[in-house]
C-alpha cells in the first residue's frame, strides 16, 4: 500500500518542482497550449530564478505531494486579502491522475490555511482540470487572457472556491 503525505517546500526543493514542473507540463501542455508556449513557459516561470522570486519577493508558498516518500506534484499559494487565497500552481505528475490525490492534495492546502475563498487560473481548453475543479466545488467567476510576454497569453478562467 502507498503512503501519501504532503509537506511545505523550501528553497532546497527547488530542483525538485523544476524537474516535476518539466516532466508535468512536457507531457500534459503541448497538446493543450502547444510545444512553443510550453517552452517559454517553463523558461519564464520554473527556472531557479523565477521560483526564488515568487518564493520570496512574491510570498508564495509552496507545498509537495508526496507519494511514498517520492515528489510527485506540487502546489503555490498566497494570502491576497486577509483569508482570501490564491492557488498559482497546482500540479500532479500525469502518471498518478485518478487515483484522488487531488482532492486529498487540495484539502491539505484547505485544512493548512482555512482559507474563506480560493481562487486559481486554468486554462479554458484544459478540460480535465476544468472538471476536476468544478467537482472540487469551484465555479468560474469570470473570463480572462492575460498577456505573459512575447505575444503569448494565457486564456483562462478564474475559478472561485467560497469555503466559509
Amino acid at each position: 500500500m502507498s503512503y501519501i503525505s504532503f509537506r511545505p517546500a523550501y528553497q532546497s526543493d527547488l530542483p525538485t518542482i523544476i524537474s516535476l514542473a518539466q516532466q508535468i507540463w512536457q507531457d500534459w501542455y503541448p497538446a493543450v497550449i502547444g510545444q512553443k508556449q510550453v517552452d517559454y513557459m517553463l523558461e519564464h516561470m520554473y527556472s531557479a530564478n523565477a521560483l526564488q522570486t515568487q518564493m520570496q519577493k512574491e510570498e508564495q508558498q509552496f507545498h509537495l505531494l508526496l507519494l511514498d516518500n517520492q515528489a510527485i506534484g506540487y502546489a503555490a499559494i498566497s494570502e491576497k486579502t486577509p483569508q482570501n487565497f490564491f492557488i498559482h500552481k497546482f500540479y500532479i505528475d500525469t502518471r498518478q491522475h485518478r487515483r484522488g490525490l487531488g482532492g486529498q492534495f487540495l484539502q491539505y492546502i484547505i485544512d493548512t490555511y482555512q482559507p474563506k475563498t480560493l481562487r486559481l487560473t486554468v486554462n479554458r481548453q484544459n478540460y480535465i482540470p476544468i472538471n476536476f475543479y468544478f467537482r472540487q466545488g469551484f465555479t468560474i467567476e469570470q473570463v480572462a487572457d492575460f498577456d505573459i510576454g512575447d505575444g503569448y497569453f494565457m486564456n483562462d478562467f478564474v475559478m472561485l472556491k467560497t469555503l466559509y
